[in-house]
């Protein structure tokens, strides 16, 4: 009968396979629709099969009048359930809670319904009551590995990591295909610091990758001992999934209007515009590019208007587009519209990023650069901005991008920023005498490997202590009992809450030496903390993203605070916190250079920004194909 309905209902929808809506009213397709079903030979099936198709294509409000129907027949749990989620869609999110709370009065154990109202609740950002529902529909449908994972992925928006983990741990082991399960409980088991177990669903995280099975973020992969050429191979994937979405319904092109003569008009796009690390890093360059020959745009996907560093940020460049409530294709759109010749993207990967933007190719040539420590994989970023440290010659053949260097260090940051003065050791819960290490990275840089290195350090130097910065969970409890095992006395681990960055920024006056981690570096970190007066000693690994904290070490002249390996990295700290003349002088030395080497000087990296992106943009006028553009 659903073929004779087609035809019957030819008026207001077009189509088999491809259903799509036509010209008739959700309302005029009602009457329709009871005008067709008089026949009776229309079973329920095929009316909720109507719906479902209509379902498929976007059609909500046609399809709950199929589902609407269908539901009259007793016990069609199913097409109810299905009206539902149609209500969700169409914004009607009371009135699918009311339909799926019906459902359960009438039936507890109807796990559908349980289903439903998860979804309502959390259409309705009701989260603990949604994560409820859909753990109570895990549970009636014992071993039902997508009811498991949709319940952990309702608590991991909850940011209730501890759960989150032990959901996922459970939708793992129900179904071995789920990688976005595997992905997730690594990088949250990292968060925590919840290691046992761990080197083995790491090996099966890398395994999925090599095997291209996995749903492997290329961000969460690069807190993982992997390669180059893995992380590489991880990017690819995600970019050619990416690459295929942005085909399938490409922006409308225009006639492009680029800059005025002597301006190069170059955007950025970020979801760091405003209370954020990039912003930390960048607007002060931005304040120096002000009156040069770029025309600076930013475009911004993070809604954080009221914040004083977004002021300044707009009121340091020729043009601030909140573009936050677009999605990825009318941002694309509207940058595409402003007729810039170069885009850079100062998100890559991380977590808030939106690469499809990129895909879409609104911009004639495309730059990452700074927040995302690694390969797009794409082949629509054509440029990585870098420097020699952090991207090395052997490196170039595991980025897709050509590589533009920077003749100093990649990173710039705000040198107008003051040094507060922070509350006495006590009050941040620190002994009166004694050395104070530091790492204030995340806590899913921190791994054994790293944390190993540290207590080896504090058993070396007594009465020191390791300050770190509270992470979620049990994380701060599990790392005391790491301390324990390995000898040192829990309490010589102190925990700082996360602060306003003034706040933060100060606390590096208590600090003696910082401490950075494998295999993902101190990035904005390091450069607060050497910004701060404070050393960073670290172990320059074989990726981009181990390599930051050792680039900013060379670029400072202080190559010496670059480990060639663990037992060196610990004798070096050791050292450092028993020899007070060698303390002395590295103290001495880092406020030296400070001012003398360059890294710095926002002054002179405006001016070798600006003449990168220059040639950068001349060479693509040029009719020229994207190149490594030496420093």
């Amino acid at each position: 009968m659903l073929d004779q309905g087609w035809g019957l209902l030819g008026a207001a929808v077009a189509g088999d396979e491809e259903l799509e809506p036509a010209t008739l009213s959700t309302e005029e397709f009602v009457v329709r629709l009871h005008a067709v079903v008089q026949d009776a030979s229309w079973r329920t099936d095929d009316i909720n099969e109507l719906g479902n198709r209509l379902f498929r294509v976007g059609a909500f409000g046609h399809a709950a009048a199929c589902y609407g129907m269908a539901a009259r027949a007793p016990q069609a749990f199913g097409a109810r359930v299905n009206l539902g989620r149609c209500e969700i869609r169409l914004g009607r999110l009371e009135d699918a809670e009311s339909l799926a709370r019906d459902l359960i009065a009438e039936n507890p154990r109807l796990v559908i319904a349980w289903q439903l109202l998860g979804e309502a609740l959390a259409a309705q950002q009701r989260l603990p009551e949604a994560v409820e529902a859909a753990k109570r529909a895990a549970e009636l449908a014992e071993g039902n590995a997508m009811l498991t994972r949709q319940w952990a992925m309702l608590v991991e928006r909850t940011q209730d990591l501890e759960t989150a983990v032990h959901a996922f741990e459970r939708a793992w082991q129900l179904d071995h295909s789920d990688y976005y399960s595997l992905r997730a409980q690594v990088f949250y088991r990292r968060s925590l610091c919840k290691w046992e177990g761990l080197d083995a669903l790491s090996a099966q995280l890398v395994q999925s990758m090599d095997a291209a099975q996995g749903d492997v973020s290329p961000f969460d992969f690069l807190s993982e001992p992997s390669t180059a050429a893995q992380q590489a191979a991880c990017a690819r994937q995600l970019a050619g999934r990416i690459k295929q979405m942005a085909d399938r319904q490409p922006i409308k092109r225009i006639a492009p209007v680029f800059s005025t003569p002597g301006r190069l008009r170059v955007g950025f796009l970020s979801h760091g515009f405003g209370l954020h690390p990039t912003t930390i890093l960048t607007v002060a360059l931005f304040e120096q590019l002000r009156d040069s020959q770029l025309e600076i745009h930013l475009f911004s996907t993070r809604d954080d208007g009221k914040d004083a560093s977004r002021r300044r940020l707009a009121a340091a460049v020729h043009g601030f587009h909140d573009v936050s409530g677009l999605s990825q294709r009318d941002i694309a759109t509207r940058i595409h519209e402003a007729g810039l010749e170069m885009l850079l993207d100062l998100d890559g990967y991380c977590r808030a990023r939106k690469p499809e933007v990129f895909a879409y190719r609104p911009a004639p040539s495309q730059v990452g650069w700074l927040a995302y420590p690694g390969t797009t994989g794409a082949d629509f970023i054509d440029y990585v901005i870098a420097d020699r440290f952090v991207l090395r010659e052997d490196l170039q053949p595991h980025f897709s991008e050509k590589v533009a260097y920077l003749p100093r260090c990649y990173q710039c940051t705000d040198p107008t920023r003051a040094i507060g003065i922070p509350p006495a050791r006590e009050a941040c819960g620190l002994p009166a005498q004694g050395i104070v290490y530091a790492c204030f990275n995340a806590s899913y840089k921190l791994n054994p490997r790293s944390v190993t290195r540290m207590l080896q350090i504090l058993a070396s130097v007594p009465g020191s202590v390791l300050w770190l910065l509270q992470g979620p969970g049990r994380m701060a409890d599990r790392l005391r009992e790491v301390a324990q095992s390995m000898g040192v006395l829990p309490s010589r681990l102190v925990f700082m809450e996360k602060l306003p960055h003034g706040d933060y920024l100060a606390r590096y006056r208590h600090v003696d030496l910082f401490l950075d981690t494998e295999d993902y570096n101190a990035h904005t970190t390091a450069s607060d903390a050497l910004w701060a007066g404070c050393p960073v000693l670290t172990r320059p690994g074989e990726t981009f993203a181990s390599r930051v904290a050792g680039s900013l070490n060379h670029h400072l002249g202080m190559p010496e605070m670059n480990a060639s390996d663990d037992a060196a990295f610990v004798m070096k700290a050791v050292r450092y916190g028993r020899d007070a003349n060698y303390r002395a002088a590295i103290k001495a030395k880092l406020l030296k250079q400070r001012l003398e080497s360059g890294l710095f000087d926002i002054k002179g990296f405006a001016r070798d920004f600006e003449g990168l992106l220059l040639r950068m943009a001349e060479h693509r006028r040029m009719g020229s194909l994207p190149e490594t553009f030496e420093s």
